[in-house]
């Protein structure tokens, strides 16, 4: 059987910090080697008075580690908790801390766990997703962009078809519709392409983090207004505050909010206006995507969100639709713990709303469609 004398030696090698409080004296019982590794600068007399540690975490981070704190102490599960330091050079450097509660045998509560910093992975990860958001944004841009030519193309090729007829020509009939049909495959491509992108993200693992989605908002409608001239609309993001946190799958989360701001350029007549808008209000985060489009008839809205809905439609361009979109949109929503509705009136335009907690415990688990 391994001795204590074993534990004590693992916990004073590894390069993972292991730490032990004890809420009724307020104190650091223990802390290995490791802490001064991950945090150099602590301030003197932290361990008597923890507190003080907080000087030195992030603004933005401070509150929402005390409440989580305050939900290890009521014994809520908790699995990992992360979180930025402020270093003296203005730098920040990110830590991920995996606290739990137990009572020990005198009777005593202690709050231990580990923590490790995860700075080098957190960067890797935020680049792969700014990325993959840019990748999804592009595609959705382009799949307008380059479909809605296409579907002009095969439109102009149909009245074209019947002006020829007249002529009787039938080799230049047969070249007609074979630019008709490479028009109408090549727009059926470009739309499943974009759609399996969709579907194959929804139905991977949920991985929920703590995310400013001002700070990711920000970035993808700087896409979108990049392509304010191609698309022939203006994209408009407001936001109450300048950051606003969140617990979100970050990919997920965005390729819906990717799928909200696609449906609105479908839907909206050129020169129209879509505008994204995050507020922050009691608890809660409320996300809306607005146009003033062609809005949703009144018969179509009450089936919206059901899967294979009958209110599918094609967009102004002539856009397909198999109706999944809205469905997978309410799905991941509820993921999120969150609820969409909307309101809309005909000729009028259209808003999609999102409301998610504000705050909550980073989460992972695996979902299917």
């Amino acid at each position: 059987m391994l001795q204590p004398a074993f534990f004590a030696a693992l916990a004073e090698r590894t390069h993972q910090v292991i730490f032990a409080y004890y809420p009724a004296t307020r104190q650091l019982e223990y802390l290995n080697p490791a802490f001064e590794q991950i945090w150099p600068d602590a301030p003197a007399g932290f361990r008597t008075n923890p507190a003080v540690l907080l000087e030195q975490v992030h603004p933005d981070d401070r509150a929402y580690l005390c409440d989580t704190f305050q939900q290890v102490l009521q014994d809520e599960p908790i699995k990992n908790v992360e979180f930025r330091l402020r270093l003296p050079d203005g730098s920040d450097r990110w830590l991920c801390v995996s606290p739990f509660r137990f009572r020990q045998a005198d009777g005593q509560t202690c709050i231990a766990g580990f923590a490790s910093e995860v700075t080098g992975g957190k960067h890797y990860n935020d680049v792969l997703k700014k990325y993959a958001a840019k990748k999804n944004s592009v595609l959705e841009i382009l799949s307008h962009d380059l479909a809605g030519p296409l579907g002009t193309i095969q439109g102009l090729t149909g009245l074209v078809g019947k002006r020829i007829k007249q002529y009787n020509d039938r080799e230049l009939e047969e070249l007609v519709d074979l630019i008709s049909r490479m028009a109408r495959r090549n727009i059926h491509l470009i739309r499943e392409f974009v759609k399996q992108e969709f579907l194959e993200s929804s139905g991977a693992e949920v991985i929920k983090m703590r995310t400013d989605l001002v700070a990711k908002f920000r970035d993808l409608m700087d896409q979108y207004k990049s392509a304010e001239h191609n698309l022939s609309k203006e994209f408009r993001l407001e936001t109450s505050a300048d950051r606003i946190y969140a617990q979100v799958d970050e990919v997920k989360f965005m390729q819906v909010i990717n799928n909200l701001i696609s449906n609105a350029i479908k839907f909206t007549h050129e020169n129209g206006i879509i505008t994204v808008r995050i507020v922050s209000e009691d608890g809660h985060v409320v996300v809306s995507v607005a146009d003033n489009g062609i809005g949703i008839p009144q018969h179509l809205q009450a089936g919206l969100f059901d899967k294979f809905t009958k209110a599918r439609r094609p967009g102004l361009r002539g856009e397909e639709s198999v109706g999944l979109g809205m469905s997978i949109i309410r799905t991941i929503v509820g993921w999120h713990d969150g609820e969409i509705w909307f309101e809309s009136r005909e000729n009028e335009g259209s808003i999609f709303y999102i409301r998610l907690p504000k705050e909550g415990v980073g989460e992972s688990r695996s979902q299917g469609v």
